[in-house]
């Protein structure tokens, strides 16, 4: 069993905040803050055995708050973007917060990223709780938000997502930290990644979602490929990656892992697992912060990337897509899973 300990980190409007520790029977830890419910830090080991942070992040936390990048944070009501800023649910239109051109994304200014959770223990898990109160960032309905974090001796981060609401509403939640397997030496770009999928959501220039599932063509189908090969365009420039990749029902089980990332350089490898029917991958183009993180550096594109597990965007006006709606009187639960290995083969991928 884990430990997990605390320590006070500061105060936000809205309460203090604490950074807490969990480490394993391995010596590998992760922090993680009740702030934005915020996955701080993962150490883990290489393949020489040396600890090191894998996911950007700030050492204070006034770097959160600084942040518009969303580094690190649970995602919500809604992760990714909705057209036009508005959905219809039970007959009436809902207008939300335009904070990305005409469109919404994250849940805003008042998203989760910039709340104060609640906190407590409960053997090995950390648990976060919020209420988020009816019309806040124009969502329907008082919802009742969990999100609990588990670190086990497998190097496995388990992070499960509850919601209850009075009012049919919208739930979809996420984790949106910045991956560098390399623990923050150079950009992401011999990464090799795998990502279980041949269909990916249809977008525009603008990210927004057509309706449509597609297959993936060769610009974003990854099979153990070099994420600068990707990236690399014929005239030189580097064009980076906003896309969601819809998974196969078998994929949806905990069972399969649905993306790898690997770095030969040191060795280590991430598996990634959800009952999420999506995965966003990012690859960081508009990264651009102004308070230094762990590294001591201002981040700048690509030097993280992101897999992002989640409903469809746009889903609440596409019927044809799996439905993020949370109805009056059930409970929503959903699983994202890190599994963090050393591997020295760039091609052992699993499944």
């Amino acid at each position: 069993m884990n430990k997990i300990s605390k320590r006070w980190w500061g105060n936000v409007g809205d309460g203090d905040v604490y950074l807490f520790k969990m480490i394993n029977q391995k010596g590998a830890f992760v922090e993680i803050s009740n702030y934005g419910a915020t996955l701080i830090s993962v150490h883990t080991h290489d393949k020489d055995g040396i600890l090191g942070n894998i996911i950007l992040g700030f050492p204070l936390l006034r770097g959160y708050v600084n942040d518009q990048n969303y580094i690190g944070a649970t995602v919500g009501r809604f992760a990714n973007r909705i057209a036009n800023a508005s959905f219809s649910l039970d007959g009436k239109i809902f207008k939300l917060e335009q904070n990305d051109g005409p469109n919404h994304n994250h849940g805003g200014s008042s998203g989760f990223h910039k709340k104060t959770f609640a906190y407590e223990t409960n053997g090995d898990t950390l648990i976060f709780s919020l209420l988020s109160v009816d019309g806040d960032g124009g969502f329907p309905g008082n919802l009742k938000v969990q999100v609990h974090y588990r670190w086990t001796d497998d190097n496995e981060l388990k992070i499960d997502y509850f919601g209850e609401t009075d009012q049919d509403t919208l739930f979809n939640l996420t984790n949106h930290s910045y991956f560098n397997l390399s623990a923050g030496k150079g950009h992401i770009f011999e990464h090799h990644l795998h990502i279980y999928a041949n269909q990916i959501v249809e977008a525009g220039a603008d990210y927004i979602s057509t309706g449509k599932i597609v297959a993936a063509d060769d610009t974003n189908t990854f099979s153990d490929c070099k994420i600068g090969d990707k990236l690399l365009q014929s005239d030189g420039k580097i064009k980076g990656l906003n896309t969601c990749y819809a998974l196969d029902f078998e994929r949806q089980t905990l069972d399969l892992p649905v993306a790898a990332l690997f770095d030969p350089l040191s060795g280590r490898k991430l598996s990634l697992y959800t009952s999420y029917p999506g995965v966003l991958l990012y690859t960081g183009d508009y990264l651009n912060t102004t308070d230094k993180g762990h590294n001591d550096r201002i981040y700048t594109p690509f030097d993280g990337v992101c897999l992002e597990a989640q409903y469809f965007p746009g889903s609440p006006n596409h019927v044809s897509f799996p439905s993020p709606v949370l109805k009056t009187g059930t409970t929503a639960h959903h699983a994202i899973i890190f599994k963090f290995d050393i591997h020295t083969n760039k091609s052992q991928y699993e499944n």
